[in-house]
């Protein structure tokens, strides 16, 4: 009987020591972002995010006592090397979930992998597809681009704009743009009266403008990322185009100002996070405390201003870490943990997920806003 007594307080003594171990152990974070390449402006600012925040994290004693670690691999914004990434971080580097990819594109080539090897990804990219119909390992931190879309087209019925031109990028999230669009304008009695399209490396748009200019539409809408959309721009500008140029939520940051310059991005409109435009907010805004810590934190470590598209990363990171503090670090724990986010305060939204909702976010992740001298307003 005491034989069996010493064996049962070992038993329970290894059980301890175990839980220590566990709870004192490192839960690994990876993530794949386009740092270098032509979607550099979204991947470099995701990075620089989630390494602000794990450094910051570890500095406060970690998650549940547990230090983070972030793998991150730089994807060039190519969807073969995303996967091969993807397969690596799981295989190799044996991480519990994967924040991204950056671009729509590359989201959809992961997806097979991660839903196979049952480990959350939480995308950094606004294709609708990514999560529509839900996948059961498959979030994502921008608003849906139908989102976006619905609130130009809001904006535009206000000032009786009705007769659409589209010029999207041939790429994923131009696709998914421009079907979008098309959907909720017939729905909405708008009239699409051009449907231009240019690829990812084009360098002129002049001549798909100029077919748009003898249209004579009420308003122009370029779906795309940098640089398309600033290239676009820059034409309007040279051909003296004055039809009203609005762009997608996918240039919402001071980067596309300077590509496309000042004067020729003035009066350009478009669907932004609020973190662009935090300052005008009023000051019992839900997201303005976070909004600002982000900003405040990034600027300190970086010597510029935080980003919408790095915000993706920390809304990312901000659904993991929750999920880790309520269900636990599992791959299985931490997609459960996610999807049961209920009015999540984050950088894009207030987050509410479901089973059939993996992205969480409406209409009010978004603010109209104007260039004006260089600089974001908001639109009344």
């Amino acid at each position: 009987m005491k034989k069996m007594s010493l064996l049962f307080s070992s038993f329970c003594l290894c059980l301890l020591f175990a839980n220590v171990a566990c709870a004192s152990g490192t839960i690994k974070i990876g993530a794949l972002f386009a740092v270098t390449g032509p979607a550099s402006f979204l991947g470099e600012p995701e990075k620089k995010t989630l390494e602000l925040l794990v450094k910051e994290a570890n500095g406060k004693g970690g998650i549940n006592g547990q230090k983070l670690e972030a793998v991150i691999y730089d994807t060039g914004g190519d969807a073969t090397k995303a996967v091969q990434l993807a397969t690596k971080l799981i295989k190799d580097d044996k991480v519990s979930v994967i924040i991204g990819p950056s671009t729509t594109g590359e989201s959809m080539a992961v997806i097979p992998v991660v839903e196979k090897e049952k480990i959350p990804l939480i995308s950094c990219a606004a294709g609708i597809k990514i999560t529509d119909p839900a996948k059961h390992w498959v979030f994502k931190t921008p608003a849906n681009d139908h989102v976006a879309a619905e609130k130009i087209l809001n904006y535009m019925a206000t000032k009786n704009q009705k007769s659409i031109a589209l010029l999207t990028v041939t790429d994923g999230f131009g696709a998914s743009g421009r079907e979008q669009i098309k959907v909720l304008a017939k729905q909405k009695g708008f009239t699409v009266v051009a449907d231009e399209v240019y690829g990812p490396k084009d360098t002129d748009m002049t001549a798909q403008l100029t077919k748009i200019r003898g249209i004579k539409p009420d308003a122009i809408i370029c779906w795309g990322t940098n640089p398309g959309p600033a290239v676009i721009t820059k034409n309007v500008k040279q051909l003296g185009l004055k039809t009203p140029l609005y762009m997608s939520h996918g240039v919402a940051s001071k980067k596309y100002i300077e590509l496309a310059g000042a004067d020729a991005a003035e009066g350009v409109m478009l669907p932004a996070g609020k973190l662009a435009i935090y300052d005008m907010l009023p000051k019992n805004d839900p997201q303005y405390k976070l909004l600002k810590s982000y900003d405040q934190s990034y600027k300190k470590a970086y010597g510029v201003e935080a980003s919408t598209f790095g915000g993706y990363a920390y809304d990312a990171f901000l659904l993991v870490t929750s999920a880790i503090k309520k269900s636990g670090a599992t791959p299985e724990l931490i997609r459960n943990g996610i999807e049961q986010s209920q009015k999540l305060v984050c950088i894009s939204g207030i987050c509410t997920m479901s089973g059939k909702d993996h992205n969480g976010l409406d209409l009010s992740a978004f603010e109209m806003v104007k260039v004006v001298k260089g600089d974001w307003a908001l639109l009344k």
